[in-house]
């Protein structure tokens, strides 16, 4: 039996090693705790085993057992790839060494994409997911050399909506092992558990997030933060004073009142910059009014109010890293449901700015716009490959697109035409068009330029996130379900104007 030796090293190297140098709990035998170590792949075949610092000082504690079992265990571990190791220190019971891939790598021009922070936050996701199913409540994880980008591959990675079970996933917290950057953790940790809200409120049943209950969330996550941040949870009537008829016209079939929800953060108390304004599309739940949507797949219309969640949360995230900006934050919230009450097709409806707009089919209509919103032509187009970008200004698209290779979560600049907006303001009824003259041809275009006849402000950008709304497996330290994209792009994004104004 081949197993036997490797067996025996496991159990000597445990018996020869009862070194608590690596943990912080070091009399607590009874409390189950996993290691995520990181391994890089071979720059040449003939080159020695190349460990991260932390699984180099956990080796040399080990008197190289850490490299002799990765050598003696299987191939070389590839990039996303994991190995688990039992009984080789007293205060790690399992240890996951994961793949990293090539050390050399760095931004990727071609994948506007930092490679070697993917590659470690989907390493550590996998790893971490390994031994939370061997129902350990407690990891530390490697810096692997950015702490950051770690620790968002623990969070995101560990992430379940299990809310409505009666079997749930082990809960795990997660520590940085090690001498790794403590700040970077804590901003990654933060970045993270953004997404996650965002992924929460996307992935939770409609009956359950309404938009009364979905203003209570983001205003109760804020709580911490009252002395940055004001709240303001505007009712039905308040919308009427302010004729919002577009809004109003959307939450007619539901029962269900809507809800202006506006955030003002003030990280920058001197007011010494203009505020930078965000808007997020909060259909609870879009059943295509009275053009009802197709019913396969209707039940992913709960995260209609993506755009809203990310908006939202990355409020929050900014006021937790105390990001010196000045935010608003809009989320106008409703549900579009069928009824007599509802928009029919060829209604025309006035917008706050009195505009008149006519209802070609359903389409979310907006009466303010810096938008983060959800068309299903974006899906055709990029697929969850990345969000589209529509701007007037190419110094914004340059700070976006920055802050989206940083995280990963990248977007992708689509046209803003005139001979876009000519299909939506050619218009028999009223002075605008909902939809595109060609119906459904540059749909995802057609949308950006109805939004446009709304701004008034000298650099805005419009992000399409249908695409990225979902996740099979395509990113794959996100599990399957709502992906909650792109929260950590419109964070990293807000920090770094905080710098540049």
């Amino acid at each position: 039996d081949t197993m036997l030796p490797l067996k025996r090293v496991v159990l000597l190297a445990a018996r020869r090693h009862q070194s608590r140098f690596f943990s912080a709990s070091q009399n607590n035998r009874n409390s189950r705790k996993g290691l995520v170590l990181g391994v890089y792949e071979r720059e040449k075949e003939q080159d020695s085993l190349n460990l991260t610092e932390a699984a180099a000082g956990l080796d040399s504690v080990l008197s190289g057992k850490l490299t002799e079992l990765l050598n003696i265990s299987g191939p070389a571990l590839k990039k996303g790839k994991n190995r688990i190791f039992y009984g080789l220190h007293e205060d790690f019971p399992c240890i996951a060494v994961v793949g990293l891939g090539k050390s050399s790598l760095g931004v990727c021009g071609s994948e506007s994409w930092d490679t070697c922070k993917e590659n470690i936050r989907a390493a550590v996701a996998g790893g971490c997911r390994v031994l939370q199913d061997h129902s350990l409540a407690h990891i530390e994880v490697d810096g692997c050399g950015d702490s950051q980008a770690a620790a968002e591959g623990a969070v995101l990675g560990l992430f379940t909506y299990d809310d409505l079970k009666t079997k749930k996933k082990t809960k795990v917290t997660t520590q940085l092992h090690g001498s790794g950057c403590v700040s970077g953790w804590q901003k990654g940790v933060l970045y993270g558990e953004g997404q996650n809200l965002a992924r929460y409120l996307m992935e939770a049943p409609a009956n359950h997030i309404t938009p009364s209950v979905f203003a209570d969330i983001i205003t109760q996550r804020l709580t911490p933060y009252a002395e940055q941040v004001t709240v303001h949870k505007r009712s039905k009537e308040w919308i009427e004073e302010q004729k919002m008829g577009a809004f109003l016209s959307v939450s007619k079939g539901s029962e269900e009142p809507p809800v202006f929800l506006e955030l003002h953060y003030n990280g920058c108390p001197d007011n010494s910059q203009s505020p930078l304004l965000l808007v997020g599309k909060g259909i609870t739940f879009d059943s295509g009014g009275i053009s009802l949507k197709p019913s396969s797949g209707m039940d992913a219309m709960r995260a209609d109010m993506g755009g809203a969640a990310t908006v939202c949360s990355a409020i929050v995230t900014a006021a937790a890293l105390k990001l010196p900006i000045n935010i608003i934050g809009l989320a106008p919230l409703c549900e579009n449901m069928p009824s007599g009450k509802a928009n029919k097709p060829g209604d025309v409806v006035t917008a706050k700015n009195g505009k008149t707009i006519q209802v070609c089919y359903y389409w979310m209509m907006l009466d303010v716009v810096l938008s983060v919103v959800l068309s299903g032509a974006m899906d055709v187009a990029l697929g969850s490959a990345a969000a589209g970008v529509f701007t007037n200004s190419d110094w914004l698209w340059e700070q976006i697109h920055k802050a989206s290779v940083v995280t990963g979560d990248r977007v992708w600049r689509m046209p803003l035409f005139d001979h876009y907006t000519r299909q939506v303001t050619d218009c028999h009824l009223a002075d605008l068009n909902n939809v595109g003259k060609y119906s459904r041809s540059g749909g995802a275009c057609t949308a950006a330029a109805f939004l446009r006849e709304f701004v008034t402000a000298p650099h805005w950008a419009h992000l399409d996130i249908a695409g990225v709304m979902t996740n099979k497996d395509e990113v794959p330290y996100l599990k399957k379900g709502m992906s909650g994209r792109p929260t950590r792009t419109l964070i990293e994004f807000a920090g770094r104007l905080a710098t540049h104004i």
